[in-house]
């Protein structure tokens, strides 16, 4: 995609749309929750695998920060700005990337909001096995390991720059000639 092109645009507001259905899902689910499970209720779906839960984290992952709430916070801000100023560069003219990264946007945006309303983000989606167990988590934490992990697939897989692929392909053209 070349910056700024209708195809480019086109990905973008496709992203953006996609990015905004997950928060208002993000949004729409911890409602939910926060109406119908009480806090540190328990609600079994999948006997020894799968509860739906209503816990609380004003720290980051796996409780990170719980003392500090302010800085995850402060980290998301600035990771939020920083990813919009350079989505472009970020997305290097790959679609795929550029829907990675709208979808860590997202997932930003549904935690942020919890902290601001509620002072600590919602989570409610509980596996566990046996003595194993998951931290609970939630569809904005889905939605940030998924961009991740596209984003990352996207990287071993494709070149660091859409338009270097073309730069080496006539080189190698060139080469053969």
């Amino acid at each position: 995609m070349k910056p700024g092109s209708a195809r480019e645009n086109h990905v973008i507001l496709a992203g953006i749309l996609f990015a905004l259905v997950l928060v208002v899902l993000d949004q729409a689910t911890k409602l939910l929750v926060q109406e119908h499970i009480e806090l540190h209720g328990n609600i079994t779906v999948i006997p020894g695998f799968f509860d739906l839960t209503h816990v609380t984290n004003k720290g980051a992952a796996w409780g990170m920060f719980y003392n500090l709430p302010w800085i995850p916070f402060g980290i998301s801000i600035v990771a939020f700005v920083l990813m919009i100023v350079f989505l472009r560069k970020l997305s290097a003219g790959w679609p795929e990337r550029c829907f990675a990264l709208l979808m860590v946007l997202s997932g930003i945006t549904g935690n942020c909001t919890d902290r601001i309303w509620n002072g600590a983000v919602i989570d409610f989606l509980r596996f566990h096995w046996r003595n194993l167990e998951w931290p609970s988590f939630n569809v904005a934490d889905s939605a940030i390991c998924c961009g991740v992990t596209l984003y990352v697939i996207s990287s071993f897989f494709r070149p660091e720059n859409k338009s270097e692929e073309k730069k080496d392909d006539a080189g190698d053209a060139a080469k053969s000639a």
